[in-house]
């Protein structure tokens, strides 16, 4: 089998890095499309060896993207698309049905109210709706998108869930990785530090953990990601007088100076998602796989599992929680307190081995590519 991956772009993102990972197990010959910005991620996927192709879309509104790429799909002689991300699923569910081409969609982002962090309009919804009609199949990363997908109007038999997966040995805690990250950002080696991963906008909230670290005196905060809140976040720490026990690292793990995700969890003691919405949580897996007690608000990656997941603190359980801070400020005191450093990952990971997540989609791509009338659906 040959696939076609479609992908809005290949900047640093959790969506983009997923992909980077799943093409590293799955057993099919694989090439990439970016509609725009072919960034750091691309460049690690051409490291891998994978073909990366960029189309060069000028805009949203760039119909003639959609020839672009149906030729490049022809051409390519792909028995399957599989498209990524709002746009290029709208675009290329288009460009894979006048190619003749069986497409199949995973949907990442999609929260009650917004869709890659931009608030969902009717129209947003609309497009949305009548591109997915064109595919065989779209995949959702967590029950709870499944969820959503179905409150669309999406019919439950074109959704199959494919969760997020995790290369658990790279977390893996490593104590001199620990020592020598700790080194290199200055940070004492018996500080408290609490982490943070992910884009800097405003619905991951981390000024709500930036505002609980400082008002823990001696505990210090590492925040890996860059955005358009990175400027706000040094401001307010300044304001609150904590500029020298807050690391802002910006895009780890892109071949900088900055130390790369694992090695960041290896640092830090606690990680905190605030996140007012999610649609699987994947930077608090893998800070589970190594070993890390998680405070979280929204995330579907810990909820959608059966029983508590150990080592798991869940925050702002009510939409509209006043205290926000107060609340990671009460948890964050405990866990420092309480001596716990580390723990033993908790079985729920391996649910979301990378392995696992590529032996599902495999089974998503037997059933896509089959004949309609021959498909048995679930």
């Amino acid at each position: 089998m040959r696939a076609l991956h479609v992908i809005t772009g290949l900047g640093i993102g959790g969506a983009e890095q997923q992909l980077r990972l799943l093409l590293r197990h799955l057993p099919v010959r694989c090439d990439v499309v970016t509609l725009t910005n072919p960034g750091a991620v691309a460049e690690g996927l051409r490291a891998d060896g994978v073909r990366v192709r960029h189309l060069g879309m000028r805009s949203n509104r760039d119909l003639a993207a959609v020839p672009r790429l149906a030729r490049l799909i022809r051409r390519g002689s792909y028995d399957l698309v599989h498209t990524h991300l709002y746009r290029a699923c709208v675009y290329g569910r288009i460009a894979a049905r006048l190619a003749g081409t069986t497409v199949v969609s995973t949907e990442h982002s999609l929260g009650h109210a917004e869709i890659e962090g931009r608030p969902l309009t009717r129209g947003t919804r609309e497009l949305y709706l009548r591109t997915e009609r064109l595919g065989a199949a779209t995949v959702a990363v967590s029950d709870t998108v499944a969820g959503r997908l179905r409150d669309w109007g999406v019919p439950a038999a074109r959704i199959h869930t494919v969760p997020n997966g995790v290369d658990v040995a790279a977390f893996r805690f490593d104590g001199e990785r620990r020592r020598a990250t700790r080194a290199l950002l200055g940070i004492p080696e018996g500080a408290f530090v609490v982490g943070g991963v992910g884009r800097l906008v405003p619905g991951k909230r981390f000024d709500a953990t930036l505002r609980a670290v400082a008002a823990l005196p001696g505990t210090w905060l590492v925040l890996a990601g860059d955005g358009p809140e990175a400027g706000p976040l040094r401001t307010l720490a300044a304001q609150l007088g904590v500029a020298g026990r807050v690391r802002l690292l910006g895009e780890c793990g892109t071949g900088g100076t900055a130390p790369g995700i694992p090695a960041v969890l290896s640092a830090v003691d606690t990680f905190v998602s605030a996140s007012r919405e999610e649609s699987f949580g994947l930077a608090a897996v893998e800070a589970l796989a190594a070993g890390l007690p998680v405070v979280h608000a929204a995330c579907p990656a810990i909820e959608d599992l059966a029983g508590r997941v150990p080592g798991t603190t869940r925050v702002g359980a009510s939409s509209g929680t006043a205290d926000l801070t107060g609340e990671l400020t009460s948890a964050l005191r405990r866990l420092s307190g309480s001596g716990t450093r580390r723990l033993p990952p908790p079985a729920a990971v391996d649910h979301y081995d990378i392995r696992l997540s590529s032996r599902r989609l495999m089974d998503v791509y037997a059933h896509a590519t089959v004949p309609p009338t021959e498909r048995a659906h679930p």
